[in-house]
This record gives C-alpha cells, sequence and structure tokens, in this order.
C-alpha cells in the first residue's frame, strides 16, 4: 500500500512540473514555432516570473524585499505582465535581428537577469534565494493538496492549448507563419513584420513569466540556480523539436515526456558507482542529447509536427 501511495504520489510530481514545463513550452512555441524568433533566453522571463510571484506573496523578511501580501492569483498575472514588458522591452531592441544574432542576444540578456537576481541582494536575497513562497492548498491535507495543484496545472495548460490554437488558426496565426516561412513574401504582401514580431514575443515572454509564477509557488522556493540554462532553456528547447515545434500539442506532449525521462535519469544517475556518480549531470545531459538525436533521425518534425490546419475566413484586417 505504501508503495502505491509512493508510486501515486510521483506520479502527480511529474504531473505538476511536466504541465509546468509544457506552459514554458507552449511560450516558446508562440515565439519559435509561430513566428521563428530564436529565443536562447527563456530562463530570464522564467525566472522574472518566479521572483515577481514570490516577492509579491511571500511575508515581510529583512532578508528581502516582501510584505505585499498579495493573492496567489493576482501575483501570477502580475508575473505575466511584468515578464511581457521585459519582453517588450527586449523585443524593441533585438527583434530586427537575424536569427543567429537574436539567440545571440537574448541568452546575453537573460545572464544579465541572472546576474541581477544574484547581486540584487535587498530585493532577491542573493544566492540564497526568496523562501516561504506560498502554494496553493497547503492547507488541505494530504495528498488532496498535491491533486488540487497538479489539477490547476493541468487546467491551465488545457487554457493555454485552446487559446492558442485559436490564435494559431486564426488570421494572426496564419500571418506569423507567413513571416516564419517567408519573410520577404509577407513584407510585399503589406505586413508590418516587426510589429508581428514584437506582439510574439511580448506573448511569448508572458506566458513563460507564468511558467516562472507557477514554479516558484510549487517548489515554494526561488533562487537563482532556477533559471540555469541547462533547465529553463537547453530543457525547454528540447522538449518543443522533441514534440513538434509550431505544434501545440507537441509542445505539450514533449515536456510531459522529456520531464518523464529527466526526472527517470536521476533515479538512474543515483544508482551509479561513487565514481560515476559526480558525472551525474553530465550524463543525463548526454541522455537527452542523445535522446534528442534519435527523435530526430526518425521524426524530423518532431513526435507530433505542425499540422498545416484550414485557418478561418478572415473578416478584414490583418
Amino acid at each position: 500500500m505504501e508503495q502505491a501511495t509512493g508510486i501515486f504520489l510521483y506520479g502527480l510530481s511529474l504531473l505538476t512540473m511536466g504541465g509546468i514545463y509544457a506552459v514554458l513550452t507552449l511560450g516558446l512555441n508562440l515565439q519559435w514555432g509561430f513566428t521563428g524568433l530564436f529565443n536562447a533566453g527563456v530562463g530570464g522571463f522564467f525566472a522574472v516570473g518566479a521572483y515577481t510571484a514570490a516577492i509579491l506573496t511571500t511575508p515581510a523578511a529583512a532578508s528581502h524585499l516582501g510584505g505585499f501580501g498579495l493573492p496567489i492569483a493576482v501575483a501570477a498575472m502580475a508575473a505575466m505582465a511584468l515578464s511581457g514588458v521585459m519582453g517588450w522591452g527586449v523585443a524593441r531592441i533585438c527583434v530586427r535581428l537575424r536569427a543567429d544574432y537574436l539567440a545571440i542576444a537574448t541568452l546575453g540578456i537573460a545572464e544579465i537577469f541572472r546576474l541581477i537576481l544574484k547581486n540584487e541582494t535587498w530585493a532577491t536575497n542573493g544566492a540564497r534565494g526568496i523562501a516561504q513562497v506560498p502554494k496553493p492548498f497547503e492547507s488541505l491535507a494530504g495528498p488532496w493538496n498535491m491533486v488540487a495543484m497538479t489539477l490547476v496545472v493541468l487546467a491551465i495548460v488545457g487554457v493555454l492549448y485552446v487559446l492558442l490554437e485559436r490564435a494559431r488558426l486564426s488570421p494572426w496565426g496564419r500571418v506569423m507563419a507567413a513571416i516564419r516561412d517567408n519573410e520577404p513574401a509577407a513584407r510585399a504582401a503589406g505586413k508590418d513584420v516587426e510589429r508581428f514580431r514584437v506582439q510574439a514575443f511580448i506573448f511569448g515572454s508572458a506566458i513563460m513569466g507564468l511558467g516562472g509564477a507557477l514554479m516558484a509557488h510549487n517548489l515554494k522556493f526561488v533562487d537563482p540556480n532556477l533559471s540555469e540554462p541547462i533547465t529553463a532553456t537547453f530543457l525547454v528547447w528540447v522538449m518543443l523539436i522533441v514534440g513538434g515545434s509550431a505544434s501545440n500539442r507537441g509542445a505539450i506532449v514533449g515536456a510531459m515526456l522529456l520531464w518523464t525521462i529527466w526526472s527517470a535519469t536521476e533515479i538512474l544517475t543515483s544508482r551509479l558507482p561513487p565514481d560515476w556518480a559526480i558525472r551525474s549531470a553530465y550524463i543525463r545531459i548526454f541522455l537527452i542529447g542523445l535522446l534528442l538525436q534519435v527523435v530526430l533521425q526518425r521524426f524530423s518534425g518532431g513526435i507530433l509536427p505542425e499540422r498545416r490546419g484550414l485557418a478561418r475566413r478572415p473578416s478584414g484586417g490583418d
């Protein structure tokens, strides 16, 4: 009985974390899959959302900014808004850059965000991070508190999926796909390419901020390591590529699958001999990279590639 309970709780944890990564992957899919914006700084917007939610909901403390006591839902919306504003600022500077230059620029900006979080101790408590972040439903008895948290995360993923699918099939989504596939042709058709790119970057960054807020409340703790490029950017990119770039279904499936594998590799590497255990982090990354190679060899468009569905007839305008 105890073993079954443990497996059940582990499954809930996988679904919750996989769902949070699905939110991040959907945000990246909006930028890269829809529009072709190569954002290599996912971790930066993720961290902005996580710290915003933590600061706005934690009790007052001498070590960091806090004590606002806002409800979790309000903090999550504030995290989305601030991440979206940061995305607007970054897009205004970088959105005209070529894809490889944009990747370098966003990677550098994400590292600047991380250094700010690490060094502005008056606001973030530096490397020690912020603890006592409230978790939804934590007053409920276990395991119902975990069940409720999992259902909330999955409901958010479902709502995002519906909204993004409607956006993808709308005239707005068709313009995004046209810009991604043939930018000169989109310009020749009279589309304001920069304006659409900025919109995609803002919306994608806001969704990444929501993912950060969910992570902060789920873990009840944030620190600068939360935005490490390996887990907050590289892993999200692999999830999207394995699942299927430009496919919202693929983004969700890729996130769930890769998080399960990533979690399973921790169990595997924990059983290695001591001489190998110190290399466990590298072994986990190697296994994820190997999986990426295998999937790309067999499914060039990902497990669930983009479906070119029929868009609704435009009613005018863009």
